[in-house]
Parts: C-alpha cells; sequence; structure tokens
C-alpha cells in the first residue's frame, strides 16, 4: 500500500515530532506533507524524509511569523495532492487532519489532542497572540471560522487514534468520534543507573502553558536546587524570576539528558499534557515523578508508586508535595518497569498492526 504521512508543521523538536519520525520507520518510503519546514529550528533531524510543503513556506516572513498565515492553513493543507495513496497517516494536533484523502483511501488520525486554540484553551489564546485593539476584535470571528472548519475536517476522518484516555474524551466532547487509545513512543531504553543526586529536574519547552514558572516560585522558596533542560520564547522571563538554586541548561543532546534524569532525586511535571512523553522518559531513567493530577499523567503515574501527584496547579502545593516527596523512598527498578509499557516497540508494532489490518478491511 501507498502511505502518505501529514504533519502540522515542522518548525520545532517535540513529542509530536519523534512520532512522525517513528512513523516514518515504520513506512520509509512514505512522503511527508506539512505546513512549512524549518530546517533552521529542526536542523537535520528530518532529514531521511521526503518533505512537501504547502504554499505557506514561500509566503513571507512564513517561518518566523507562522501565526500571521492562521487563516490560510486550511486551504494549504487541503491542497496537497494526495491522489496516489492508498493510506493517509495524519499526525495532528491542530490542521493535519484536515488532508483531503482520495475517494478510495483511508485516513487515519493520530490525534494528540483537538486544536487547542480553538477549544479547549479558546479564551486565552486572544491574549497570548497580543496585536492591539483591531486584532483584538477580528481574531474572535476568525477563531469561529476556523472551529467550524476544524470540526468538519475531522468529520471526514475514517479512524482516530488518541495519545491517552485524556485525549479520546476530549475528541469525543469536540468532534463526537470514537477513537482507540494508543500511547505515544516513548525512549525507554539507554539510560544509565547511577547514584541519586540531590537535585531536582524538569524537561520542557518553555512556552507559558508549560507552568515552569510554578515550579520556579516552588523551588524558590525550598531552595532546592532545580535543573531545567529545554528552552523557549519563555526563558528570560523565567531566568529573571528564578533564584541561585535554579539551573537553566538549554537544549541539550539525548545522552546529557538521560545522564539528568538517571541522577535526580525526582522529576517535575508542572502542567496539563496530553500524554507526558518527558515524564514517561523520567521513570524510565528509574526516577519518580512529582506531577499536576491532570491530563495523561492520570493514566501513565502511579500515585506513591513512581511518583506523587498534586491537585492545584500553585506553586505552594507543588512544594508542599516535594516536602512530602522527600520523607518518602521508591523502588527505582519497579519504576523502569512500569515504563517499558510506553516503549517505541511497543508503538510501532500497535499502529502497523492497526493501520494494516484496517486497510486490509476496508479493500
Amino acid at each position: 500500500m501507498n502511505v502518505a504521512l501529514v504533519h502540522d508543521h515542522l518548525n520545532q523538536i517535540g513529542g509530536a515530532e519523534r512520532v512522525v519520525l517513528d512513523m516514518h520507520k515504520i513506512w520509509p518510503k512514505a512522503p511527508l506533507y506539512t505546513l512549512v519546514h524549518d530546517k533552521n529550528k529542526v536542523k537535520d533531524f528530518f532529514n531521511s524524509l521526503e518533505i512537501k510543503t504547502s504554499f505557506i513556506q514561500k509566503l513571507p516572513l512564513s517561518l518566523s511569523h507562522l501565526r500571521w498565515y492562521l487563516s490560510l492553513m486550511p486551504t494549504a493543507v487541503e491542497s496537497f495532492n494526495l491522489s496516489e495513496y492508498d493510506v493517509i497517516l495524519s499526525s495532528a494536533s491542530a490542521f493535519g487532519k484536515g488532508a483531503i484523502a482520495p475517494p478510495n483511501a483511508l485516513h487515519i488520525c493520530y490525534c494528540h489532542t483537538p486544536t487547542r486554540y480553538l477549544w479547549s484553551d479558546a479564551h486565552t489564546y486572544a491574549s497570548e497572540v497580543g496585536g492591539g485593539g483591531l486584532i483584538g476584535k477580528i481574531l474572535p470571528f476568525v477563531l469561529h471560522r476556523l472551529r467550524m472548519w476544524d470540526f468538519l475536517a475531522s468529520q471526514r476522518v475514517d479512524y482516530f487514534i488518541a495519545n491517552s484516555q485524556f485525549v479520546a474524551d476530549r475528541i469525543k466532547r469536540y468532534y463526537n468520534r470514537e477513537s482507540v487509545i494508543m500511547y505515544p513512543p516513548v525512549d525507554t531504553l539507554g539510560y544509565p543507573v547511577v547514584p541519586k543526586m540531590n537535585y531536582f529536574v524538569l524537561v520542557s519547552r518553555l512556552r507559558p502553558y508549560k507552568k515552569v514558572d510554578i515550579a520556579i516560585r516552588a523551588f524558590n522558596r525550598l531552595n532546592m536546587p532545580l535543573v531545567i533542560v529545554g528552552d523557549g520564547e519563555e526563558r528570560k522571563n523565567l531566568e529573571a524570576i528564578s533564584a541561585s538554586n535554579i539551573y537553566f541548561t538549554g537544549n541539550v543532546d539525548e545522552s546529557i539528558k538521560k545522564k539528568l534524569l538517571a541522577g535526580a532525586l525526582g522529576f517535575i511535571h508542572p502542567q496539563e499534557e496530553d500524554a507526558g512523553i518527558a515524564a514517561i522518559e523520567a521513570m524510565a531513567a528509574g526516577t519518580p515523578v512529582i506531577a499536576f493530577d491532570a491530563g495523561g499523567a492520570r493514566e501513565t503515574i502511579i500515585q506513591d508508586v513512581t511518583g506523587m501527584k498534586f491537585e492545584e496547579q500553585t506553586w505552594q502545593m507543588l512544594a508542599d508535595t516535594v516536602i512530602r516527596f522527600k520523607k518518602q523512598s521508591f523502588d527505582y527498578d519497579m519504576i523502569r518497569d512500569h515504563s517499558q509499557q510506553f516503549s517505541r516497540e511497543r508503538f510501532m508494532n500497535e499502529l502497523k498492526t492497526f493501520v494494516d489490518m484496517k486497510y486490509l478491511e476496508s479493500r
């Protein structure tokens, strides 16, 4: 069968992009269709893929100011010519699901989440975009039109795969579609076994919704070492509120990240994530997780066995949980064993089996 991959955009390297890379490993001849490809940001991460971009790629400042072209994205993703393919496999947290499959083809969407800024985060998106009064007045109408398109696009998908029960519930709420749950691939191998050291670690893109500021305020008050791995537009703001016990590493290579995860007393996870790949990576390193009790953390973390959860997304509640965490002992081998159910090999086998089965059923 001829397979085409579709992904929203290639302008960062996160969990969704790692999913795409594993899809490519299953179907190495499948081309990848995407709105834009920013080679400066993703460097050689996708070098082995045949990448086909939309017309937005050639528009002025499309890589640095992609949000300017929000209203064009539905047209752009629908413009992909997929007529020669038997299976369209989209990886979507936004517009990828809107790719139009030919009449006799199958469209399977691996959904990381229904489009956040159109549904669950619709009321906070406008304030994040900024731009003054005129944009503030126009944006709600643009988002309304996009929301209508997003729902209609979801109805063209033949099968949804959700990356967690949390996302499956959102797909049902916003799109009224059922989905199969398939946890995303996590690198659960190759972590060193090292003695635990006196620091906590947090791995995240530094963006507002990641709530890294909560962790910083908690550890400022606790005066305990916190290592923050990752980068993003919030870094300067976060560094400005950090005391001397907070350390920013920026982005690091995988071997260094694995050592930092393995040596930490605990992993801090203050945000609501759809699945939470970084938290599972920490458990693969034998490191227990302190997580906000929401989203994918409810499915992947076992209270008092592989970590601890806090109910209110405040620095005070996080600080209190860290204090209680330090008084508790954990079985690090058990934590490593728990993580293996989310392995990359498991994901690739499950996805290939599902796609092959649905393709054969459709013939």
